[in-house]
Parts: structure tokens; C-alpha cells; sequence
């Protein structure tokens, strides 16, 4: 009996669908190492004086001046990624996303990387204290970033100019003032157990930044004297209004305070919530604010809440392939992609929104409705997991793009403090030009800088382990940051099916 044409059709789209199905061995991977080296990595990024106990060891003390243009000490912080200029901006959200994964996540981590994890978020914290310690002040950005980009030295070596970069009443800086509140409120909750002294700070600064964030409303980066500096490494693309809520929605979570929950009810069509909801990074704190509200709202049934969740469902279904409603795009290998570089940093992100979303409805037995499809908890793991695990190895070039995890890692990444000899092996001053030779040599980098994630692969899942291609060679803080929580959960749930 000769088969119908109709089945002869849907076996050929469904043996040609297979067929391009990313196909690489599994590793098991040892999430408890990468968990290890991903928050050491913090310790490679530090600024200032480093204390007894640091353990990337080829790092020294640097920026030891800073502030002193403005008579105030700015020592400490993190280097963003692989310069040596200190960014508020992404500084903060690295620090409210390292507390994030604390709170979400810490108690699936081992005491030891616990403790790590509250100190990589303490070196942060205590920095972005000294950034508002002056009422009616913010100081944004510590350092140049043309000439600084146009140097290739060590930051123990940097004499580039450390310009202080400040925002003063009434001029606006409500992105950076809202982030930084979020930063303080996570934080304060991270250490209410540990350190209530600090806790108690934390949450008081996070209430007067954030004052400061909603009564001079706008952009940091719109201020002419901030603009030249900032942008366009990290201009405020998006918008401040993201920002105000994320902050506010932070500041609720962390004091229970009513007014707070007044502000995301009564705020969130003028400010925006409903708008650019399948973004979450360093700029666009909307996806994000989304899955962190509809906490409340799914825990204690607030009703004036809803429409976070709705948006908060609605990103979920953009991510699960078998949505309707599916339209993130994914390299063949699975990797979520978004053109402009440094890609990794939407992987990590969306995977701990994936997670936390997962425990949220995990937590009230209940699912999400993406139309055609009903995705629960476990399916939002095992996106996360895909996202997480092509990371550590598998995709199709079989490489781990967090270095010195595994044997097969970029050894050439845009950094310039791995990519020098070591004070201790090289004691001499590097100037600004001689490290031009480090940076065009074909060699390894001389310093491991383990647990970095770089940028990542294109958009064909392609990658040359090339210093000079920062786009997808240069690791950052704020890839490294949620993918510490990602990492805690799969380490402490090894086998998720």
C-alpha cells in the first residue's frame, strides 16, 4: 500500500528537523568547580588595596589615588572588564546581581563559595558607599576611557588620567542612582544574617540614593560634563525609567515597606514596566524587574501586581522554542544571541531569570500559559541548563568559554592585566605604549585569569581565540555576576533532567 502523500511530507520535515538539531556530546560538568572559579574571577577585577587573603595572586595594589582629584578617597571597586576604568553603572548591577544570587540562591551554595560570594559583593558595596557619601553628589566613573582604551598596561602600572567623573543636585543621574539603590537593598539582604551592622547601612544609603534617583529624574549620561566620558561605553541606551521601578521594586523587597509597593503599583504604565520587557543587562533592567515583582504577586495574590506577571509570563514564552510566542534567536549550536557583542553576558542573564522565575512557580505550584504550550518549572530549567552547560563546553567547538575551567579555553582574551607579565615576574614600569608588544603577540596570555567568561561566540556559534576581537574575547563583571546564582543551582541539582 503506497504511502499518503500527506505522511510522506511530514516524515521528511520531521527527519530534516532532527537533522538540524545541534548534535555534541554532553559533558558532565563539575558545576561546583565552575561555581569556584567563577566568583574568584571577581578577585582578577578588584581595584585599590588588595587584602592578605586575595587569590589571583599575579594581581597587586592599583588605583591607589583615586579620587584624590576631588579631595575624596574612590579607592576600591571593580575594573569593568579588560581596561582599567572603574563604570558605576554596570559596577552596580554586577554588585545587585551578585546579591541576587546570593539571596535566591546561597543557600545551595557551599559555605566556603558563600562566603566568597559575600565578599566579592562587599568589595563592590563598599565602593558604591564611597560614590554617595557626599549628600546631593553621586561620582559616576572613576577614570578616562579614551585614553585609557588608547593604553595597554597593567592597572598597577596605569598613569592615565583618573578623572572623576560626578553628578551634583539638581542634575539628573537616575539610572545610575536607581541601580545603585537596587545594589545597597540586595545587598542589605544578602548580609542581614551575617552582618546586620552592614545590612542596616546598606538599606539606609539605598534609601537616600534612591530619593536622589526619583526627585532629579533623567539619564547620568544626558549631563554634557558626564556624556563625553561615559558614552559610548555605557551610555543610558534605554532609557532611566527601567531603573526608578527596579530600584523601588528592590527597596520593597528589602524593607517591606509599603511605600514602596505604592510606587511599582502607581508607577509602572508612566514609567514604562510594560515597555522593552524582553531585555535584561547592565541597561535594561525590565525582564528582570518583571520576574523580581511578580514574586510578591505570585506569593501573596497581589492582584495590583498583575501586570508584571503578565509580562514576566510573556518573556518566559518568548524563550521556550516550542511557544507560539517564541522569537529570541538562538545560533545553531543553542546559544540565545543578540548582535553587539559581549554576548554571553544575555546568556547569563536570561538563565538566572529562567531560574528564579522556575523557583517562583515551583514555590506556588503554578505554570505558564505561552498559548499552545504550558511551561512549568522544569522546563524553564532545562532551558537554563542548555544555556549554561553550551557555556561550560557543550557547542559545537566543544570549548569552555570560562577560562581555566576544563582543559580547552581562550587563552588569548582582551584583558590587560592577564595579557602582562606579572608585577611580581616583571617588576619594571610598563608605559602606555609598551605594552603594545603583549597586546599583538600571538602567545598566551601569561596570567590565567580563571573563572573569566568572555564575550563569546558570533552568531554561527564561531570563535578565534583572538585578544585583538574584544567583542567576543573581553570578559566582564556583568556576565560573571548572574551566572553565579545559575551555577550555585546546578551545582547543588547536578542532574536535572
Amino acid at each position: 500500500m503506497p504511502i499518503p502523500r500527506i505522511v510522506f511530507i511530514v516524515f521528511l520535515f520531521t527527519f530534516f528537523f532532527f537533522l538540524r538539531l545541534p548534535r555534541f556530546e554532553s559533558a558532565n560538568h563539575d558545576y561546583s568547580d565552575a561555581l569556584s572559579k567563577c566568583i574568584m574571577f571577581f578577585e582578577g577585577q578588584r581595584s585599590g588595596f588588595l587584602p592578605n587573603d586575595q587569590r589571583i595572586t599575579w594581581r597587586a595594589n592599583s588605583g591607589l589615588s583615586d579620587g584624590s582629584q576631588r579631595s575624596v578617597d574612590l579607592t576600591g571597586g571593580y575594573y569593568d572588564a579588560g581596561d582599567n576604568v572603574k563604570f558605576g553603572f554596570p559596577m552596580a548591577f554586577t554588585t545587585t546581581m551578585l546579591a541576587w544570587s546570593v539571596i535566591e540562591f546561597g543557600d545551595s551554595m557551599p559555605a566556603a563559595e558563600r562566603r566568597n560570594a559575600l565578599a566579592a559583593i562587599r568589595w563592590g558595596a563598599d565602593y558604591l558607599l564611597k560614590t554617595v557619601s557626599h549628600p546631593g553628589r553621586i561620582f559616576v566613573q572613576v577614570g578616562d576611557p579614551i585614553v585609557d582604551h588608547n593604553c595597554w598596561e597593567r592597572p598597577e602600572d596605569m598613569d592615565t588620567a583618573r578623572t572623576v567623573y560626578t553628578v551634583e543636585a539638581p542634575n539628573p543621574a537616575s539610572d545610575v542612582a536607581g541601580e545603585t539603590a537596587a545594589a545597597f537593598a540586595a545587598s542589605s539582604m544578602a548580609f542581614r544574617s551575617s552582618d546586620p551592622g552592614y545590612s542596616e547601612t546598606l538599606l539606609r544609603n539605598a534609601v537616600s540614593v534612591f530619593q536622589y534617583a526619583d526627585n532629579y529624574r533623567g539619564a547620568y549620561s544626558d549631563n554634557a560634563d558626564i556624556r563625553e566620558g561615559v558614552c559610548p561605553f555605557y551610555c543610558d541606551f534605554d532609557g532611566y525609567q527601567d531603573e526608578l521601578l527596579w530600584g523601588a521594586a528592590w527597596l520593597r523587597r528589602a524593607s517591606k515597606d509599603d511605600s514602596y509597593l505604592n510606587y511599582i503599583e502607581n508607577n509602572g504604565k508612566t514609567l514604562g514596566a510594560e515597555d522593552n520587557i524582553n531585555e535584561f543587562g547592565w541597561d535594561n533592567k525590565h525582564a528582570g524587574l518583571n520576574v523580581l515583582v511578580s514574586k510578591e504577586y505570585l506569593e501573596g495574590n497581589m492582584y495590583s501586581l498583575q501586570s508584571y506577571k503578565v509580562s514576566a509570563d510573556s518573556f518566559m514564552c518568548t524563550l521556550i522554542p516550542e511557544s507560539s510566542s517564541s522569537h529570541i534567536e538562538y545560533t545553531p549550536g543553542g546559544l540565545i544571541y543578540k548582535p553587539g557583542g559581549s554576548n554571553l553576558q544575555h546568556a547569563t542573564s536570561i538563565a538566572f531569570l529562567l531560574l528564579s522565575y522556575a523557583n517562583y512557580l515551583a514555590g506556588t505550584s503554578q505554570s505558564v500559559d505561552c498559548g499552545n504550550v504550558s511551561v512549568g518549572p522544569s522546563s524553564l530549567r532545562r532551558q537554563a541548563k542548555r544555556q549554561i552547560d553550551y557555556i561550560l563546553g557543550d557547542n559545537p567547538l566543544t570549548i569552555s568559554y570560562m577560562v581555566g575551567y576544563s582543559n580547552h579555553y581562550p587563552r588569548k582574551i582582551h584583558h590587560r592585566g592577564s595579557s602582562l607579565p606579572a608585577i611580581k615576574d616583571h617588576p619594571e614600569f610598563i608605559p602606555c605604549k609598551g605594552g603594545s608588544v603583549y597586546f599583538n603577540s600571538s602567545d598566551p596570555n601569561p596570567n590565567v585569569l580563571v573563572g573569566a567568561v568572555v564575550g563569546g561566540p558570533g552568531e554561527d556559534d564561531s570563535y578565534d581565540d583572538d585578544r585583538v576581537d574584544f567583542r567576543k574575547s573581553e570578559p566582564t563583571t556583568y556576565i560573571n555576576a548572574p551566572l553565579v546564582g545559575a551555577l550555585a543551582y546546578f551545582a547543588a541539582n547536578p542532574d536535572l533532567s
